[in-house]
């Protein structure tokens, strides 16, 4: 089996995704996802103008000789744009093995290490009552681990609170948005959300946090200590990741587990981390972190120090990598939780997927490969839109992370 054809769907339903397809001389084909949010056609440049020519005439189950070839022979290497498009290759070459063969590509990563992968979901609100509804409403869907975040008292807008009652989803068409934010009206806030929520839920729901890297060591640290009566499954992003040893304060004054990587690229930019066991859980997704071959690798590492998996998968993510993910989750035997945003059905016609969820769990169904397929015509009808991440003030003006 020889590579024929590789080329990239570029579309809008709802949202901007980039589809990589790979064709072979056999008939059978694969699809990566090579999105990155806000920066899409960046990733698309890399695959067309670079990578894309170099994969004509090889075999596609070389994954492991490809994934080196195009991130050893580049000799520049790493970073987002970099990585997304290793990994939509790599994630595509997957998808024609599993199909080749006739089996899901689980079984190609050692078979279901578990009956179905937990996920989590999103509820929010603008304050305290709707953040609770929005809780319930997710545990009357089935979900028993939920992440949730609520507007703050004294602030326009928070991360995590979706406008106009529509889904939450950050990346907007035109120029990048600008909101305000408030570390000590924060910090005052917070812990009052999960009191609330464990007084009105009780103990046996697993509740999330997402801080979004918008504090630093002794912040987040302070923070976690605040939310350790109420058993949060973890406190993700606390801190900006560049700093690794800031991550060692943290660990010194609270027990509330840490999940972070969403950002991350590689597993050397969450090493450190992870051997000195200054985090729970490694949030890297596939798509980002270089695809399948470099996910595994990484999850290996990771379970040596008892890090689990918790892989991004926000709705700026293709179905093709959330089923990517599911596969991986159930084979892995690390896994932790997997994040769940529901694409919109839109996003669902043009990707037709044979992943499903119930009761808390997903399961990446049994055709053979990933199980996702791309309606190109319907695709076609909804063209690239350029759309930006937000970025965040202080109440002073200047900069900080989003």
């Amino acid at each position: 089996m020889k590579i024929t054809d590789a080329r990239l769907i570029i579309c809008s339903p709802d949202r901007n995704f980039v589809t990589l397809r790979i064709d072979t001389d056999e008939g059978i084909y694969g699809l990566g996802d090579a999105t990155l949010n806000g920066r899409e056609l960046a990733v698309a440049s890399y695959l067309s103008d670079h990578l894309l020519p170099c994969l004509i005439g090889r075999d596609p189950f070389q994954t492991e000789d490809i994934w080196q070839y195009l991130y050893r022979g580049a000799y520049w290497r790493r970073g987002p744009v970099t990585m997304a498009a290793i990994g939509a290759v790599d994630v595509a070459l997957w998808d024609i093995k599993g199909k080749a063969l006739n089996t899901p590509v689980y079984n190609l990563l050692g078979g279901q290490s578990r009956q179905g992968v937990m996920v989590y979901s999103h509820a929010n609100g603008r304050d305290l009552s709707e953040t609770v509804e929005s809780v319930q409403k997710s545990i009357e869907e089935g979900y028993f681990a939920i992440r949730a975040q609520s507007g703050v008292p004294g602030m326009s807008g928070t991360y995590g609170v979706p406008k106009g009652g529509k889904a939450y989803e950050p990346a907007e068409r035109g120029l990048p948005a600008e909101s305000l934010w408030s570390t000590e009206k924060y910090l005052r806030f917070a812990p009052n959300l999960f009191e609330k929520l464990r007084v009105e839920i009780g103990p046996e729901i697993h509740l999330l946090h997402d801080v979004h890297h918008r504090l630093t060591p002794i912040e987040a640290a302070r923070l976690g200590k605040a939310l350790e009566p109420y058993h949060l499954f973890w406190m993700e992003d606390p801190v900006p990741a560049e700093l690794q040893e800031g991550f060692e304060l943290i660990r010194k004054h609270t027990t509330t587990p840490i999940a972070v990587g969403e950002v991350f690229n590689s597993v050397w930019d969450a090493h450190d981390l992870i051997r000195h066991q200054l985090i729970d859980y490694l949030r890297m997704t596939i798509v980002h972190g270089g695809g399948i071959t470099a996910m595994k690798k990484a999850a290996d590492f990771a379970a040596m120090y008892h890090v689990r998996t918790g892989c991004h998968g926000a709705t700026d993510l293709s179905p093709v990598t959330l089923a990517a993910a599911l596969h991986f989750g159930l084979a892995i035997h690390n896994f932790g939780v997997q994040e769940h945003m529901r694409h919109t059905a839109l996003t669902d016609e043009v990707f037709p997927h044979q992943y499903t969820f119930d009761a808390g769990y997903m399961h990446p169904g049994t055709a053979p490969g990933l199980g996702v397929e791309i309606d190109e015509t319907l695709a076609a009808r909804y063209p690239y839109q350029r759309a930006y991440l937000p970025v965040a003030r202080r109440l002073d003006g200047s900069i900080t992370d989003w």
